[in-house]
């Protein structure tokens, strides 16, 4: 491998490819040599980057590499086929993650801070990664056109969980998914809020190398 593309993380490189290559094995999932080099390629970016545009607080590329890329590798088993919305996406997670290792769905990314979606617009250039449509908007003021909804909205970055049903549902297409990333389980107050109108499963994650509790909650629409 030339590391010479790389402007961070070159001397740590084969540790962190090591990592990642047994958390692919562990996760069961099915990517290329060729994308793992790019998920590195976005580490090392997000990190040189990082200064610039305060994209991340983690500076250790091992730490970033496993609370950054390998949690959102964790939910590609998990997620629902089809045209992809990531809300609040900050630097690209899980958006730009899902769009290397799943390059034939289509993405889009949005998030309200300009700078964050300048990074991933260059990124995903350098990166060539050509299924990602990065979105600078507040989400209250993104609204597509009924066929061009999506299939499934994800984010990362909402604390509560009806506040994330609340922003995704007027953009998610008929019979779609809402799946978010959580630590811990909602509170049972929230998911009680939201009971009558969605199914609500969550599944825990298992987040190869990472030594705190993961859930992705999942919700679809109950058809009266």
């Amino acid at each position: 491998m030339n590391t010479a593309e790389f402007k961070v993380i070159f001397n740590q490189y084969d540790e962190l490819d090591t990592l990642l290559l047994e958390a692919i094995t562990q996760l069961k999932i099915d990517i290329s040599a060729e994308q793992r080099r790019k998920l590195l390629l976005y580490l090392d970016k997000l990190l040189f980057w990082n200064k610039a545009y305060n994209l991340t607080a983690i500076k250790q590329p091992k730490e970033a590499l496993i609370k950054h890329v390998i949690d959102c590798l964790a939910i590609l088993p998990h997620l629902k086929p089809g045209k992809l919305l990531d809300i609040g996406t900050g630097a690209g997670l899980p958006g730009v993650i899902v769009a290397i290792c799943e390059p034939e769905r289509p993405i889009t990314v949005l998030d309200s801070n300009q700078k964050k979606i300048r990074f991933i617009r260059q990124s995903i250039s350098e990166l060539q990664v050509t299924n990602v449509t990065p979105v600078a908007s507040r989400i209250e003021n993104f609204n597509p056109d009924e066929g061009d909804k999506f299939a499934v909205v994800t984010s990362r970055a909402f604390a509560s969980l009806t506040d994330f049903v609340e922003a995704a549902a007027p953009r998610l297409a008929q019979g779609g998914w809402l799946q978010a990333m959580k630590g811990l389980i909602p509170e049972p107050q929230e998911l009680q809020v939201l009971q009558d109108q969605w199914q609500i499963d969550n599944i825990a994650l298992s987040v190869p190398y990472l030594h705190e509790t993961r859930h992705l909650t999942e919700l679809h629409k109950i058809v009266t």
